[in-house]
Formats: structure tokens, C-alpha cells, sequence
């Protein structure tokens, strides 16, 4: 069993979502990537989605997308990856991290060691972006057979068919996309996305997880009061662009601890007429 639903068991039992940090591994450089991990947990991130960097992420807007090609620039390949995962395991056995990636490098590598390598490593999930859930039913046992959960996103536009075939597979929590489009476009309408998560839980009880178009505080915190966890990515590595590499942990830490706040913070209470 992954480490993911001991997460939200206890997150739910403290009346928290579950803020899900996205960062590119290697970006912008291998070294720093454990350190920047662990400035995020301590930041409040309760899960960790760590991206495999690839030449073409076709899901992926442009600030990923250059994030991608920076780590590709230093080095940074799928078994750098899962060392990373390895070394910051050594120091944190708490905090869930899910490498979000593409197939590509799954089927280099081969799906079998690459499953039995990750949770070696310390991965409690994936997320491939371009494995259907028509056609990855085998993978998804593969990886349960690990202890790993196999994560798949929901979009606006995934018909009830979709919908309830990735009820079925998931496992771990569903990221349930936005926008329609790629990471770090558009506008969020709330609204809209409460109604979609409220016709997701019909057919399936896994915590259901909100990104694409979370920007800031207020966000996440509108996000939240409908979604179980907030993903946020594109906005945080803006963050991390804007202060360069000798500060980027720092000011990825301190924006980290900004959403968290914002979710954290209590109700307003109406004052009595």
C-alpha cells in the first residue's frame, strides 16, 4: 500500500485538503531537487508530484515545458529521477511523492522494472499523461501488485464513459484537470468545477484532486472548498524562474507556504444583524 491514502485518511480526519506541489525533477539542476522536496513539505505540501522531465510534453505549457528543457540540459533521465526519490527517502518515509511523466521513458526502461525500480525507490504513485485508461489495465495492476497507485486525470470534457472507466482503474486520488488546454492557460471557473467534482463522486469515492489554473491563495482556497487536494505547478515554477537558481528553493518554500495558509485559513464568521 502507497502512502497516499494514509494521507488524506489523516487529512480528513484534521479537516485539511491536501496541497499537492508540482516541480520539475532536475530543474534546474539534479542537485537541488531533494533539498527543494523537503522545502516544500516543510512549507505544508502534503503529497509531492515530482515531473520526469521529457522532449515533448505535449500536456504541458510553455512554463513546464521550458522547466522540462532545462532539466533535460543538465542531465536529468528516469533513473536520475528515481534516485532522487531514493535520496530524499532516506530522511522522509512520511510524505507521498507521485512522478507525473510521460510513457516514453516507462517504455525504455520497461514497465515491469520500471514499477519494481520505483517502489524501490520510494514512489507511492504515476501519473502518464498519455497512457489511457483503455489501454493500461495491465500497467495498473502492475503497479498495485507494487504498492503503487496509478493516478489518472479527469478533464471537462471526459465523457461518462471516460469517467467511469478511470473510476474503476484509479487508485490514490483522481487530478481532476480544470481547463481544457494545456498547464498554466486560461481561467478558473469555480463554479463550473464544483459541479463537474460533484457528478466525479458519484461514481467513485478516491479523493478528487484540482489543477491546471491555480495561480494563488484566493484560488486554491475557492478550489478547495469543493476539491479534497489542490495541485499547483505552473505558478510555482514561475516563482521559481523569477528568483534563479541560487534562490529558487526559498521562494518556492515561501509561495508553498503562502497556498497553505490560505487553505488553513478559518471560515469568516458573519457578523449578527
Amino acid at each position: 500500500m502507497s502512502r497516499i491514502p494514509a494521507a488524506f485518511e489523516r487529512l480528513a480526519r484534521a479537516r485539511r485538503k491536501a496541497l499537492i506541489p508540482f516541480v520539475t525533477a532536475g530543474d534546474p539542476a539534479a542537485g537541488p531537487t531533494v533539498a527543494l522536496m523537503h522545502a516544500l513539505v516543510q512549507a505544508g505540501a502534503d503529497v509531492i508530484e515530482l515531473g520526469v522531465p521529457f522532449s515533448d510534453p505535449m500536456a504541458d505549457g510553455p512554463v513546464i515545458q521550458r522547466a522540462s528543457e532545462r532539466a533535460l540540459g543538465a542531465g536529468t533521465s528516469l533513473d536520475t529521477v528515481l534516485a532522487l526519490v531514493a535520496e530524499f527517502r532516506r530522511t522522509d518515509d512520511r510524505t507521498p511523492v507521485v512522478l507525473m511523466g510521460y510513457a516514453n521513458p516507462i517504455e525504455a526502461l520497461g514497465p515491469e522494472a520500471f514499477v519494481a525500480r520505483a517502489r524501490a525507490a520510494g514512489v507511492d504513485g504515476v501519473l502518464v499523461v498519455d497512457y489511457p485508461p483503455e489501454e493500461c489495465a495491465s500497467f495498473a495492476a502492475l503497479a498495485r501488485a507494487h504498492g503503487i497507485d496509478l493516478i489518472f486525470l479527469l478533464a471537462p470534457t471526459s465523457t461518462e464513459a471516460r469517467t467511469d472507466q478511470i473510476a474503476r482503474l484509479a487508485s490514490g486520488y483522481i487530478y481532476y484537470v480544470s481547463l481544457t488546454g494545456v498547464t498554466g492557460a486560461g481561467q478558473l471557473d469555480v463554479a463550473e468545477v464544483a459541479a463537474k467534482l460533484a457528478a466525479i463522486r458519484r461514481k467513485t469515492k478516491l479523493p478528487l484532486g484540482v489543477g491546471f489554473g491555480i495561480r494563488d491563495g484566493e484560488t486554491a482556497r475557492a478550489v478547495g472548498a469543493a476539491a479534497d487536494a489542490v495541485i499547483i505547478g505552473s505558478a510555482l515554477i514561475q516563482e521559481m524562474e523569477r528568483a534563479g537558481p541560487e534562490a529558487a528553493s526559498d521562494r518556492a518554500g515561501a509561495f508553498v507556504a503562502s497556498i497553505r495558509a490560505a487553505l488553513d485559513r478559518p471560515a469568516a464568521v458573519a457578523s449578527p444583524a
